[in-house]
């Protein structure tokens, strides 16, 4: 069995216009929105919004794109931050990691031809 697809990431925000903008840049469509409440007493924070990328507990969603470049420049004026620096891997990938809105980590990778 293999998996198909990725129906859904949840990602908890305080700006919700903000981190709409950047993923619709970022080439996504917007299919619905909606507010979710929680009936916890107490909010739960997943901790600092500056941590490393590759630490336990950190999420991020990755994304292949034909233009690695172009998509950071774009996703700049919307707060994406490089989380170190483009790599490139031989003649075969360019890969990176963005901190997007609310800390989001966003990976990106392009494959070489």
């Amino acid at each position: 069995m293999a998996i198909q697809r990725m129906d859904n990431v949840g990602i908890v925000v305080e700006d919700l216009d903000a981190a709409i903008a950047f993923f619709v840049e970022l080439g996504m469509e917007l299919e619905g929105r909606a507010e979710v409440k929680y009936r916890s007493p107490a909010a739960i924070s997943a901790g600092p919004r500056n941590r490393p990328h590759n630490i336990l507990g950190t999420h991020r969603v990755m994304f292949a794109v034909d233009d690695l470049e172009d998509t950071v420049a774009r996703l700049r004026p919307h707060g994406a931050e490089l989380v170190g620096e483009i790599a490139r891997f031989e003649d075969s990938h360019l890969l990176c990691y963005l901190r997007g809105p609310e800390g989001v980590i966003v990976g990106l990778a392009q494959q070489l031809h």
